[in-house]
């Protein structure tokens, strides 16, 4: 069947140099992305263009669009840094079937920092821009966060976790597998609407090694980078191994030095770096995998982690590599398809966008997307509703308990954000 696309409107994207904002989380309006990390990054607001799409081709006809929609855009670009010019911003479900799909969004407005050089780009739907853009103007008069409403949460079903889990260690054992991700949704229920800015700052703050990000609903601080390309060089940070922290400083050190040598953990990492590494060796002229991975140190967990660099060898874009490496070992599990089917068998849940990618990409093909972890989404039809996740991978020597006790842990942000913990 023919990809029906709609329309295409000739974009115009301006970008000029501001100064860089100090925090850019306190300036976006309501409604508004983000992508920061450690002060670098962007916020937007506004829509210019949309594209929503389901299936198992949805990052496909997304960057299909998204091809069509830059091929004839005007962009003058006085900046020249990485995400300055024609952006679009987008999350991904997990799953094929899901009902969430898949979204790119085209913001009116974005205003970014990159190591201390600051950009404002206006982008709109005529075809051309007379005027450079005015930050206080597109700002307007943007009103401050909704205070935080008191939130309840729902309680987890801890034995349905402990049969799923089970059944998984007896499958894998059974030699149906070799590693399955697992994941548990809880849900929240607020007195008012969630508003996103009010979480957004504590993540930043907290989890400032993180990417957080805010897209269409999914809100959260992710450690996790699915593919990053800059100028034909592409990145991944691989994780996979978990170990939660117990604020005593000796005692982690302790629990790093365990994790490194934890023979399931590094199992389940390896699993995990293979299968990113197997789809970035078809795409490059060179790969370059760290023998060892390092244990990444975050406030509430350690993970066992592995930065993998390559080189591209042809103009492949970045929701190319995205739509290749999705799912990865980390999210999904080993063999891949085997894997997700066990996940519909055993999950019993619709994850949406949770282990889904989320991150954006500009009118080049180059782009930055994380695997959407460490997050919660905002019911878009009662944005009083929330739905927190959490996963964990499963290997032959997994057991309930401990892996109860690795998706507490990875519900700790998006707890503490919420203030229900």
């Amino acid at each position: 069947m023919t990809l029906q696309l709609p329309a295409m409107p000739t974009l115009a994207a301006r970008t000029i140099a501001v100064d860089a904002p100090e925090d850019l989380l306190a300036l976006i309006p309501d409604g508004g992305m983000a992508w920061v990390r450690r002060g670098d990054g962007m916020i937007a607001w506004g829509e210019v263009a949309r594209f929503d799409s389901r299936g198992s081709s949805r990052i496909d006809d997304a960057a299909t669009w998204w091809r069509r929609l830059t091929r004839h855009a005007v962009v003058r670009d006085d900046v020249h840094v990485r995400g300055s010019g024609l952006v679009a911003f987008g999350s991904f479900s997990f799953a094929d079937a899901s009902v969430h799909g898949g979204t790119l969004i085209v913001p009116r407005f974005i205003l970014g920092a990159r190591e201390g050089r600051g950009f404002l780009t206006e982008i709109s739907d005529d075809g051309a821009h007379g005027h450079a853009p005015d930050l206080a103007s597109a700002l307007g008069t943007t009103t401050p966060a909704a205070p935080l409403p008191r939130l309840t949460e729902e309680d987890g079903d801890r034995d349905a976790w402990n049969a799923a889990v089970e059944s998984a260690v007896a499958r894998i054992r059974a030699g149906e597998v070799d590693k399955v991700v697992l994941a548990r949704a809880v849900g929240a229920h607020a007195d008012s609407p969630v508003d996103p800015r009010s979480l957004m700052p504590y993540l930043a703050r907290e989890y400032d090694g993180c990417w957080t990000f805010h897209v269409d609903g999914l809100v959260g601080a992710t450690p996790e980078l699915l593919a990053r390309v800059d100028h034909g060089l592409v990145t991944s940070r691989v994780l996979a191994g978990t170990i939660r922290r117990t604020g005593d400083e000796t005692a982690d050190l302790a629990r790093a030095a365990s994790l490194a040598h934890s023979s399931k953990d590094r199992e389940e990492h390896a699993f995990a770096v293979r299968s990113v590494t197997q789809v970035l060796a078809s795409h490059c002229a060179s790969v370059n995998v760290p023998d060892e991975p390092f244990v990444l140190h975050l406030p509430n967990v350690m993970h066992l982690a592995t930065d993998i660099t390559g080189s591209l060898d042809h103009a492949a874009t970045v929701l190319e590599l995205v739509r290749e490496l999705h799912p990865s070992a980390a999210v999904c599990g080993t063999p891949t398809l085997a894997a997700a089917r066990l996940i519909d068998s055993l999950e019993g849940l619709d994850r949406g966008r949770y282990a889904g990618p989320v991150g954006w990409i500009d009118g080049a093909g180059d782009g930055e997307w994380c695997i959407g972890l460490r997050s919660a989404e905002i019911d878009a039809d009662d944005p009083r509703q929330v739905r927190m996740f959490a996963g964990c991978g499963i290997v032959a020597a997994s057991e309930p308990a401990s892996e109860w006790a690795e998706s507490e842990a990875k519900l700790e942000p998006m707890r503490h954000a919420l203030r229900l913990g």
